[in-house]
């Protein structure tokens, strides 16, 4: 039992110490609060899927902690202790903590149904929080007063979308790549691919193009200064860059998912 215990939470603290480095890997940057990071969510998620529910909450609830401690930026554009309050527990505590919900689709069959479901239930879940804390915390600041939860799910949605899709991208690609409901985290074996590397290597890029394009053009409809919508924002795109990006990462997806059918 104790040997468990100390694999647990070893492990966990491994984790939560890659969460935290993901985080700061970021591909874009809202000015109000908000990034898109490569799937920093994801330790956590792993955790939760192997160790269940509950287990996934603490370490998720450690995480956002960390998360409150480095970066309390957010914080520093309320003055009342009840705003300061409500924006630590909204898109910190539970923000992070219910990642670990994820570990609710720990018992599907398939490692990459698993891991994937787990993904999507935490970045919907993450999103709700803010969503909330837009409408009402933020609501005069970053987000226009006048319909302030539809500005609240825009805003949020302009990076925790891509958040999510690296997210279930990451989980879909490391389930079928390492075998994490052994009792050690190891290499997938033979038997348990269910999908070639050419697929997941193809999918990889097809949604990595649709990433970047989301955060190319998402992270510009932002007015740094009012924090409001601007869609005037999207002229300083670097459209020769993202249509370069797509068309080098659709081919190579379909090169991929080519050569996957060919091995068939």
């Amino acid at each position: 039992m104790k040997k468990n215990l100390a694999l647990k939470l070893t492990e966990s603290a491994m984790m939560i110490a890659l969460a935290t480095i993901l985080s700061f890997i970021k591909l874009a940057n809202l000015p109000y609060g908000g990034s898109i990071t490569i799937a920093s969510m994801l330790p956590i998620l792993i955790i939760a899927v192997r160790y269940g529910t509950p287990w996934g909450l603490f370490t998720g609830l450690v995480h956002g902690t960390l998360q409150l401690i480095i970066d309390p930026g957010p914080l520093s554009y309320f003055s009342d202790g009840l705003s300061v309050a409500a924006i630590i527990v909204l898109d910190y505590i539970l923000a992070f903590s219910l990642i670990g919900l994820g570990g609710l689709a720990g018992k599907a069959k398939a490692p990459t149904v698993s891991l994937s479901i787990g993904a999507l239930i935490a970045g919907v879940l993450r999103y709700l929080c803010h969503v909330v804390s837009g409408a009402t915390v933020w609501a005069g600041l970053s987000i226009p007063t006048s319909a302030a939860l539809a500005y609240s799910f825009v805003y949020n949605a302009t990076y925790m979308l891509p958040e999510t899709l690296i997210l279930i991208i990451s989980a879909y690609f490391i389930a079928s790549s390492v075998n994490f409901r052994s009792q050690r985290l190891a290499p997938a074996k033979r038997g348990d691919k269910k999908v070639s590397v050419f697929s997941v290597l193809g999918l990889a890029f097809f949604s990595g193009g649709l990433i970047f394009d989301i955060a190319s053009v998402f992270s510009k409809l932002q007015n740094g200064e009012t924090g409001e919508f601007d869609i005037t924002g999207i002229a300083s795109v670097n459209w020769i860059l993202v249509l370069a990006v797509t068309a080098v990462c659709f081919a190579l997806g379909a090169v991929m998912l080519l050569v996957a059918k060919r091995k068939k």
